[in-house]
């Protein structure tokens, strides 16, 4: 009885395996169980990462904004309770970015927070 060599959709496969595992280093690249463990992995990786960035350039965002608010004399947090109360519907990533590039009109915004404030 002959062997049973699986036919082209088991070359389909290991191949759609291999071409995700290409530039990798040495065997990973090569050999059909490295690259298997290493894509598995690497799409792991790039699955939680894709939420991780998520939190990280809001982190980022906060410090930055927590930073310019200081240098205008307010906290962070007082700063985001006074644009609630002022209804300025600004979201951190915008904020992160005026407090970089624009730093006379988030004085503005820092301001109109501070108004609401007293």
């Amino acid at each position: 009885m002959p062997r049973v060599k699986r036919g082209f959709k088991a070359r389909r496969r290991r191949n759609k395996v291999l071409k995700l595992a290409k530039g990798y280093r040495g065997a990973r690249s090569k050999l059909f169980r490295s690259a298997t463990e290493a894509v598995d992995r690497a799409l792991n990786y790039a699955y939680r990462d894709r939420k991780v960035k998520k939190r990280d350039f809001r982190a980022l965002w906060i410090a930055r904004i927590n930073a310019a608010a200081r240098d205008n004399g307010l906290s962070y947090s007082r700063l985001i309770h006074g644009m609630k109360q002022a209804g300025i519907g600004l979201d951190r990533k915008v904020m992160a970015d005026l407090a970089v590039s624009d730093p006379s009109g988030f004085s503005a915004v820092v301001d109109r927070a501070r108004a609401t404030l007293q």
